[in-house]
């Protein structure tokens, strides 16, 4: 089977939390709601409007302030993210295996292309808005046989799709949440995946 592998994007190649962090709180101030920022900065994995519900926002505003959120991200967000480590090189071990890039994430799609042109990656495929096993039906759509999260959520989408799972620590759980997930395999961040890309490939 061709290889191609899917990344998580928030917390496994990124970290946005110092803008996440900035984005709420100018949507708090605007809206008078009480959004936590803070929290929400600590815990990325869950798309905007599952957040909101769970900072009690009325559920008819719901939807304004998914786009509301969505369009402070740009200029707020954007210049404070900073690249993982060794998530530049993780893509490029998978191209240069000859196989296939896919990141799969949560974020609305055309902010994530920005942090892909950001960081200038090239990847395959870009699917945005998918949570948990909803990974998992756009993994098995595009042939993914294994994918790298750093949430619960991840390793759910992974095993949906009959996928590899691999976690990386490096967001809000730890390797042992991740195991207990079903985490096939756990990493201390992505400076460890070209060498176990290689290793793997060689015993399959």
């Amino acid at each position: 089977m061709p290889l191609a592998v899917g990344f998580d994007l928030d917390m496994t190649l990124i970290d946005p939390r110092p803008g996440m962090v900035a984005a709420m709180a100018a949507l708090a101030a605007e809206t008078g709601l009480p959004l936590d920022g803070e929290y929400f900065a600590a815990n990325l994995g869950p798309p905007l409007d599952m957040i909101f519900r769970g900072f009690e926002a009325p559920e008819e505003r719901i939807p304004w302030l998914v786009d509301r959120f969505r369009a402070l991200y740009p200029e707020i967000v954007i210049p404070a993210t900073v690249a993982l480590p060794g998530a530049t090189e993780a893509l490029a071990a998978v191209h240069e295996a000859g196989g296939r890039t896919l990141v799969v994430t949560g974020k609305y799609g055309p902010n994530a292309a920005k942090h892909l042109a950001q960081f200038g990656w090239t990847v395959d495929v870009l699917v945005g808005e998918r949570w948990s096993t909803a990974k998992g039906e756009t993994l098995l759509e595009h042939g993914a046989t294994i994918y790298i999260g750093d949430h619960e959520g991840d390793m759910a989408g992974a095993l949906a799709a009959g996928a590899l799972a691999i976690g990386v620590p490096t967001g809000p759980h730890s390797a042992a949440d991740l195991r207990a997930a079903g985490a096939d395999v756990v990493l201390t961040n992505l400076t460890e995946f070209p060498a176990w890309l290689k290793s793997h490939l060689a015993a399959h």
